[in-house]
């Protein structure tokens, strides 16, 4: 696996840090009163301070479910998914779309669920249930 970057703007940093590691369990890299780097499942995530958030683009249509744009997440293994759903609803996650399985039976069937952090960046967390089939 080639690890991923991805530089991302919020307007808390302090409740972006506990955020990430917290709910999600990532692990805080180096950071300073401006910018924080996280290790989430071996990904780069860089945290960084701004005085106001860009305008959300809106909503795409995946099989009728409204999705937010932009998204940004991860495509785990499916027991960790399962994992990470069940640990999240256990400490009463505020999901913006609950977990739940698309594409049934079909190529691509996968898990999915979306969360935002504190600043309102949406985050999918998703899973193939063949994972051969990620970009089937």
């Amino acid at each position: 696996m080639r690890p991923f970057h991805l530089a991302f703007p919020v307007t808390d940093l302090e409740a972006a840090r506990r955020f990430y590691t917290e709910v999600l369990d990532a692990d805080a890299g180096r950071g300073t009163t401006t910018w924080q780097d996280f290790d989430l499942y071996g990904h780069q995530l860089s945290a960084h301070r701004v005085t106001a958030m860009p305008p959300s683009a809106g909503v795409g249509d995946v099989e009728g479910v409204a999705v937010p744009i932009p998204h940004f997440g991860l495509v785990l293994p499916w027991h960790e998914w399962e994992a990470l759903a069940a640990r999240l609803t256990a400490i009463g996650a505020d999901f913006l779309l609950p977990p739940m399985v698309r594409f049934a039976g079909a190529s691509g069937e996968q898990g999915t669920f979306f969360i935002s952090d504190p600043a309102g960046n949406a985050l999918e967390f998703k899973a193939f249930r063949r994972p051969t089939e990620a970009f089937a």
